[in-house]
């Protein structure tokens, strides 16, 4: 508490470069000289790191949550200082000290001490009692759950850091008197119940009061005020620096052509203002012009769109490697240069079960196997695909809308594919696709798709009709021209574009056709891979034709004539949209419609609240994610919120409104989605709330997460196991009559083709080779940690689980308990080796719930007699019953 820090906190790019964020931390007894001292070093240490750094003053007890994110659960400062003038205080540490804390936060938690007395209760916070033998939380009635669970990580914070992990933990509901033993024990701590007092009107506000903007520029070390009747980027001159103050928050802004002495000096004057205006608890933020953060830019009128500004890869690798080099640390890694930048990764098994319906009007008509691939850019389409993931059977429900689509076809396809979710309990990913802007997954999952001009659908017949327009629809016998791209056989499309020369470039193929005439155009640019993949297309497109072969710069006259003569055209690669670094969001859509988000920093698995939603940005696609606990009707509108996510462009990105958008269900995670954290499943798995969950897990005492659970299957397949063997194994289509065939390989489809048809002509390519589906996912972008993993230390979440020893044994052996149970309908039960504890200890409401068990399955620890006696059936029986019938009959007797 008499000491300043600073933190300096780097952060790996996809771009290869590094992101600085600087805070210097200054406690409630450190001297002003340390403080201002704090504040030079800081823009020192920018200086040296480049001037790209954004900078951040924090004081004690009122840190920014980006700060408290590097410090999860929490920072608890100790007394004393080091060598700062100040007397260290000795703490006897054979007694313990009786701590009274107060705890805020939903996402990250400030802790403050307050006076160990009653009179420091009161019922809008949580409060933790830190005793010799027990840790006590009090619960606030008016404190919401998605507190109380964060607060049990302070609980589980402060057992294993001054307990040694070995001292009782209890929570104690404002409301419960002496009548609950807990409770008693609680009060009686405070000398007996009495009625607590209310928050002071300080405390319920926070101190913190709107404010006029001021903006004020700093010049020869005077602070002068700028009048302005609408604040602008104009207003800021690229040679002086500026201070921007907004009440409870204050900016700093230096011009790309101020000195090192300018910024000193303009950090001096933001310390003065602040001790001089008693205002300590104000949060301030230092930036360089050109890299500004998104609050900052907010506080204006209009921001002009500003280039991606990086860090040169290797200056900045050479600098921060010296400066930590220079402080004993070790920066093997720091020096490699960036990686090259590879085809995304699907994370998604492309031999599932696939279906695809046209929407037309207000309905939706089911297409055969062989069309499902072709699709018109005037329809709109819904897909519907299950496959094997990682743990359980996954499912991805689709909208894809063609460039040119009615807007009332697309509200029905919104519409029916949202119904067909419900019917799935939520347990299926919905993803809502634009033509061009299709993500990884949905190419993988179709593996050779079409997309035809014109359309078929009733709604876009109606619209050319009432609006005098030509249908211009693909004809087989027309004239047509196809631009193949794609990086595989598992990864091609053929794209319809106008059938003029403009429209060629150097860097594709492409296939035009006209009646009996096909040729193929062979851009300049292109690979073997490329010409691979427009043999494929032809098959898909033109099989029952011979082609000739066009080469840039050797074009036949005939060719050019169908394209109405050569004119000028592209040789550059069209740009598409590139994932950024993840970004994750809590979102709230009150009644008013105004969607509020707010940026969980530093983001893990355990930010993701059973309570809330969020939204993950990628910059590419956004995943919207609700826990298991948000009321229904807020599920219905995740579709809703990642639209509003978009309009709003809260990163001032320009995002396009065509966005994709995942919407993805807790228990149900896709691993395309879990591979931006360390997943464990078991966690998503829980039931309950999340204060809930984390109370079970301390209770009990775990220590290890639970194994991998049984696969499930989803409630949207409506087929038996045999089929959605058969289906799983489905293969690609390399003609337009030889389609998906259940049960058959790739290389065995290509190869039967030829027998089945003989009428058409040879495959012009061998088939397909078969390919690893998606990698295993070992963590978030690892290969860009690695450059960081030997500067930082990451900090395990504190609440783990584990699984009882009898039933991990069993899972080892590569038994489930339902295997076992399952074997031998006619024989005896019994509870021999089985663990066992009674019901009213196993219920999701017991006051003493039974210790180290796997809360997802608490039937298994019921006696055989209880376990007839609750369930009215066998084990046997039971485990025979499909899973979501289980779980209905769980939780009619509170065990689900």
């Amino acid at each position: 508490m008499g000491d300043s820090y600073i933190i300096l906190k780097t952060t790996a790019l996809k771009n290869g470069s590094f992101r600085h964020d600087i805070h210097y931390w200054l406690g409630k007894d450190t001297s002003q000289d340390e403080a201002g001292t704090a504040a030079i070093l800081t823009v020192e240490l920018d200086a040296a790191l480049g001037g790209r750094a954004v900078q951040y003053r924090e004081s004690q007890g009122n840190e920014t949550e980006k700060l408290l994110s590097y410090f999860r659960p929490c920072i608890m400062p100790q007394p004393g200082g080091v060598a700062s003038g100040f007397n260290h205080v000795e703490v006897n540490e054979q007694e313990h000290v009786t701590r009274l804390y107060v705890c805020r936060g939903k996402h990250v938690v400030h802790v403050k001490e307050v006076p160990f007395a009653r009179s420091s209760l009161n019922h809008d916070d949580i409060f933790i009692l830190d005793t010799k033998s027990k840790i006590f939380q009090f619960n606030g009635s008016n404190s919401c759950i998605q507190e109380r669970g964060k607060a049990l990580e302070v609980v589980q914070y402060i057992k294993d850091t001054f307990h040694e992990g070995k001292c009782e933990v209890a929570a104690v509901e404002d409301g419960k008197l002496m009548a609950d033993a807990e409770a008693g024990e609680f009060w009686a701590l405070f000398g007996g119940f009495a009625p607590l007092p209310r928050k002071t009107a300080s405390e319920e506000t926070g101190e913190e009061t709107e404010a006029a903007v001021k903006l004020l520029c700093f010049n020869q070390g005077q602070l002068e005020p700028i009048g302005f009747e609408s604040l602008t980027h104009d207003l800021l001159e690229t040679n002086k620096c500026y201070l921007l103050d907004c009440g409870a928050q204050m900016y700093v802004w230096m011009g790309r052509t101020t000195s090192l002495q300018q910024r000193k000096g303009a950090s001096e004057a933001a310390e003065k203002l602040l001790t001089g205006d008693s205002r300590t608890k104000s949060h301030v933020m230092k930036m360089i012009e050109g890299y500004e953060t998104v609050t900052f830019k907010s506080k204006f009128n209009e921001w002009p769109p500003t280039p991606d500004l990086k860090l040169s890869s290797e200056d900045g690798r050479g600098k921060v490697a010296a400066l930590l080099k220079s402080q004993g640390l070790d920066v093997k890694g720091l020096m490699k240069s960036a990686p090259v930048t590879e085809e995304p990764e699907s994370y998604i098994d492309c031999t599932g079960h696939l279906q695809v319906w046209r929407v037309n009007g207000n309905a939706k008509t089911l297409l055969a196997s062989s069309e499902q691939s072709k699709f018109y850019t005037g329809d709109c389409y819904i897909f519907q695909y299950t496959y094997t993931g990682e743990d359980k059977e996954e499912c991805l429900i689709g909208t894809w809308f063609g460039n040119k689509s009615v807007e009332e076809e697309r509200v029905s396809a919104i519409s029916l594919a949202s119904k067909m979710v419900q019917a799935a309990k939520f347990q299926a990913t919905m993803a809502r696709l634009y033509e061009g802007k299709e993500p990884i997954q949905f190419f993988v999952i179709f593996q050779s798709l079409q997309v035809f001009k014109g359309g078929l659908s009733s709604g876009y017949k109606k619209f050319i009709a009432e609006n005098g327009l030509d249908d211009d629809s693909y004809s087989e016998a027309g004239l047509a021209l196809f631009r193949i791209q794609g990086s595989g056989p598992e990864n091609m499309q053929a794209i319809q574009v106008d059938a003029v020369s403009s429209s060629l470039n150097s860097s594709y193929c492409y296939i035009l056709h006209d009646g009996n005439s096909v040729f193929t155009w062979i851009g300049n640019l292109t690979t073997s891979l490329d010409q691979e993949l427009i043999e494929r297309q032809l098959d898909a497109i033109k099989s029952d034709l011979p082609s000739r072969s066009q080469k840039e710069g050797r074009e036949t006259d005939k060719f050019w004539e169908l394209l109405g003569g050569k004119v000028k055209y592209s040789n550059k690669k069209i740009e598409t949209e590139q994932e950024s670094d993840p970004r994750l969001f809590s979102c709230i859509l009150p009644k008013d419609g105004n969607l509020r988000v707010k940026e969980i920093y530093h983001f893990t698995q355990d930010d993701l609240i059973a309570e809330d939603v969020f939204v993950l940005y990628c910059h590419s696609y956004i995943f919207v994610w609700f826990g298991q606990e948000v009321d229904a009707k807020v599920k219905t509108q995740a579709m809703d919120i990642g639209e509003k996510f978009l309009v709003r462009d809260f990163l001032r990105e320009n995002l396009s409104r065509e966005t994709t958008i995942f919407t993805v269900s807790e228990g149900s995670e896709p691993q395309f989605f879990t591979r931006f954290f360390t997943w464990d499943s078991a966690k998503s798995l829980m039931h309950g709330s999340s204060y809930q969950r984390k109370l079970a897990i301390l209770k009990g005492g775990a220590t290890k997460l639970l194994d991998k659970p049984k696969r499930r299957t989803p409630a949207v397949s409506g087929r038996g196991a045999a089929q959605d063997k058969a289906q799983r194994s489905r293969s690609m289509s390399t003609s337009p009559e030889c389609h998906r065939v259940r049960g058959r390989s790739p290389a065995f489809a290509a190869l039967t083709s030829a027998f089945e048809k003989p009428s058409t002509r040879n495959l012009s390519t061998p088939p397909p080779a078969v390919k690893k589906l998606f990698p295993k996912s070992t963590g978030p972008d690892t290969s860009k940690e690695a450059a960081i993993s030997e500067l930082t230390s990451s900090l395990e979440g504190p609440l783990k689980r584990t699984i009882p020893k009898s039933v991990k044994a069993s899972q080892e052996a590569g038994k489930t308990i339902q295997e076992e149970d399952g074997a031998g309908d006619d024989e005896p039960e019994d509870d021999e080796g089985r663990t066992v504890f009674p019901y009213e200890r196993l219920v999701t409401t017991s006051e003493d719930p039974a210790p180290d068990i796997d809360i997802t399955q608490r039937e298994i620890y019921l006696s055989a007699a209880e376990f007839r006696e609750k369930l009215a059936m066998r084990r046997t029986a039971f485990y025979k019953l499909p899973k979501w019938k289980q779980n209905k009959l769980k939780s009619a007797v509170q065990l689900f």
